[in-house]
């Protein structure tokens, strides 16, 4: 079916790519770029053009998120598809990376399947499957890697679970580097993490409870860089949340060696007085860590050590969030807030708007090899139209996500987003 072309007009185009924001418009056709620049107007486009009028707003690619969980197989009572997509495509999110932690793991090929054919059926924006590293995420053998990424699997990761073998992990890498494969593993020492809940601390000590100190994230992620420099093979640290993290991943880089992180954007945006009274939506892992700290990722995403910024989307429900703290699940949504919750970041003049949608598009897809996250001729038409300085305050019944579980409930946020296409389809307005 041959698509009718759509110029946008009259807008603000960020290239996060080339660092440059330009006005002017785009016109799409056959759910690719053709053509953009000064000389898009409606004045200039056939007759047979369909013509949208952004009023000046902001037009840059559509957001890739690295991390997110979705509960098809198995946890559907938590987040589908469906509502995944729906959330992605409000907050301007164009493709999501699902981790494999589901029931059954996604850790065969045919699980790889079912979750490409349900998102065909049911999903809004693209969806790409992250395989398991390991068989069950148990980290003790190793998934069919090569398999996997035939079936579609775009990356390979244990998901929120890290693993403590360190021959497991040499095995794996050796594996994934044979293949090209991306590994993406999420850092932490299980027995110095403990059961604690909060960063490791005075405010931890004052209520009572159990402390995550940095060193349980460094000190596996410094093993893994060891391994990367016996092994060379592609790298990314899914969460960063701490300055000793920093320092091992700027080493690493120095190096040369093929390494690339990410943060949250709870890590960027909140710190450890924000879980105040025991509040378990602020409940996370890694831990939000004090303010320095914090100040610390901000720096490190505004100077591009640190490569991607994620929503880390993990949906949980009243039973296992509106709980005593200490026994209350890790993880928030964040589909539907990781634009407004990063230009914090930029009204505050911490970091500039192509810097910060930088992490979020064009990285992202070059660490993917995927050909979105580009504003130029050729490009897929995933696309997001966004107001920066647009206030509202969040409502979470306004939501799309199934779960509700938001760091940002009630909290005055500026940035909204218009318009969502994906391959020139809009699946958000």
């Amino acid at each position: 079916m041959t698509m009718k072309p759509i110029a946008l007009i009259n807008a603000k185009l960020v290239d996060p790519a080339g660092d440059t924001i330009t006005d002017g418009g785009l016109l799409i056709r056959d759910g690719v770029i053709a053509s953009l620049g000064a000389n898009i107007t409606a004045a200039n486009v056939g007759s047979d053009v369909q013509v949208i009028d952004c009023g000046g707003d902001f037009l840059s690619p559509g957001l890739i998120d690295m991390r997110v969980f979705v509960g098809e197989p198995g946890a559907e009572h938590r987040e589908t598809f469906a509502t995944a997509s729906a959330a992605a495509a409000a907050g301007g999110v164009t493709t999501i990376v699902t981790v494999p932690d589901t029931d059954p793991a996604v850790d065969s090929p045919a699980v790889v399947d079912f979750l490409l054919r349900r998102a065909r059926d049911t999903a809004k924006v693209r969806v790409l499957p992250a395989a398991a590293i390991t068989k069950g995420l148990r980290g003790q053998e190793i998934a069919e890697i090569g398999l996997l990424q035939e079936s579609g699997a775009v990356a390979f990761t244990d998901g929120y679970h890290s693993i403590r073998n360190t021959q497991v992990m040499r095995r794996a890498m050796t594996y994934a580097r044979d293949f090209d494969a991306l590994v993406m593993h999420y850092c932490e020492d299980h027995d110095l993490a403990g059961s604690g809940g909060m960063n490791a601390g005075e405010l931890a000590s004052r209520r009572g409870l159990g402390g995550v100190p940095p060193e349980a994230e460094t000190i596996v992620l410094d093993r893994d860089m060891r391994l990367v420099n016996m092994i060379r093979g592609r790298y990314h640290a899914a969460l960063v949340s701490s300055r000793l993290s920093l320092e091992v991943i700027e080493r690493a880089k120095a190096k040369g060696l093929p390494v690339t992180c990410g943060v949250s954007i709870n890590h960027l945006t909140l710190n450890e007085n924000d879980v105040g009274e025991y509040r378990t939506f602020f409940k996370f892992a890694p831990p939000l860590r004090g303010e320095e700290e914090r100040n610390a990722l901000v720096q490190a995403l505004a100077t591009g050590l640190i490569d991607v910024l994620v929503s880390d989307h993990n949906p949980q429900d009243v039973e296992t969030k509106r709980l005593p703290f200490g026994e209350a699940e890790n993880g928030a949504i964040g589909l539907e807030t990781i634009l407004s919750a990063g230009l914090r970041l930029v009204h505050a003049g911490d970091i500039t708007l192509c810097a910060l949608l930088r992490a979020m598009t064009s990285r992202p897809a070059e660490i993917l090899r995927l050909p979105q996250g580009l504003l130029k001729v050729g490009a897929p038409a995933d696309l997001m139209r966004f107001d920066a300085d647009e206030p509202y305050v969040l409502d979470p019944t306004d939501l799309h996500s199934r779960s509700k579980n938001t760091p940002f409930e009630r909290a005055r946020l500026q940035g909204r987003v218009k318009l969502t296409m994906v391959g020139g389809l809009v699946v958000h307005s």
